[in-house]
């Protein structure tokens, strides 16, 4: 913990000098924005960390929309469709502050490549300090058998609050959080869709190749029933305040709710 390396705005060569303290027996932990690991350094994240396994973890922040005041171009709401495709490379997005601790412990712990997706801004607690990150393990926080929403990452505190209006309605709506994209217990996410009717994913994420694609390729695979993706649709993120940007994406608690109730009452 006492030693730091600023490399400054040069992450590919952040990235190959890590992939060298990996090699000689560290365990380099890497800090910028998520977007400039998975578009800037790119190739040297392949090549120098996936392919070979090297023991190098990402702490990926400013991920998804809730970093619209950072600029337009630093706002990455696709890095987990392109890091998901990579064989080898771990991805988890923890939902609050104690999750966020346990997997980066358990990263350390754990040997090969890590990418730790962040957000910008604190969001409310989910889970208490005594919570133990298992990877591949998927979490019901909430029962519900007519609708059950999938979420990750600081979307799922949102997702939660969402499952809590449609049950004022008269809705039961459960929810699923993944904490760990990649990977995953594929079995546990196709049990919990088998015992209802609809299957939402909601993401602050595009929804080509995010979670929603994960739980669609999953859910088709084994029990194929209606599901809605709910993210960033195919469009640029923005430069604009973290609320103003979560209302016109539709990810509020209260449009999340809304979505799920138009699609629920047109049966």
């Amino acid at each position: 913990p006492d030693r730091f390396l600023q490399m400054g705005i040069a992450e590919q060569g952040m990235v190959g000098a890590a992939a060298g303290l990996a090699f000689t027996g560290f365990v380099p932990w890497l800090s910028s924005f998520g977007i400039f690991f998975s578009n800037r350094a790119l190739d040297q994240v392949r090549m120098s960390i996936a392919q070979t396994h090297a023991n190098v973890k990402f702490g990926a922040a400013y991920t998804g929309l809730a970093a619209g005041l950072a600029g337009k171009t630093h706002v990455d709401v696709s890095d987990i469709a392109t890091l998901r495709a990579m064989p080898g490379m771990t991805i988890l997005a923890p939902v609050d502050a104690a999750e966020t601790a346990a997997m980066t412990r358990w990263a350390t712990a754990t040997r090969g490549p890590v990418y730790l997706r962040l957000g910008r801004e604190s969001g409310p607690d989910v889970f208490g300090s005594d919570y133990v990150f298992e990877p591949r393990r998927v979490i019901l926080l909430r029962e519900g058998t007519e609708v059950l929403l999938v979420s990750t990452g600081q979307q799922t505190a949102r997702t939660l609050a969402a499952a809590e209006l449609l049950g004022e309605e008269g809705i039961s709506a459960g929810v699923l959080h993944v904490p760990s994209i990649k990977p995953v217990d594929e079995e546990a996410i196709a049990a919990a869709a088998a015992g209802v009717p609809l299957v939402v994913t909601v993401e602050e994420h595009t929804v080509i190749g995010g979670l929603g694609g994960l739980v669609a390729e999953i859910v088709t695979a084994h029990d194929p029933r209606p599901l809605i993706r709910i993210g960033i649709e195919d469009t640029w993120g923005e430069s604009a305040p973290n609320a103003w940007l979560m209302e016109r994406h539709g990810l509020t608690p209260e449009r999340v709710a809304e979505r799920v109730r138009r699609v629920w009452s047109r049966g």
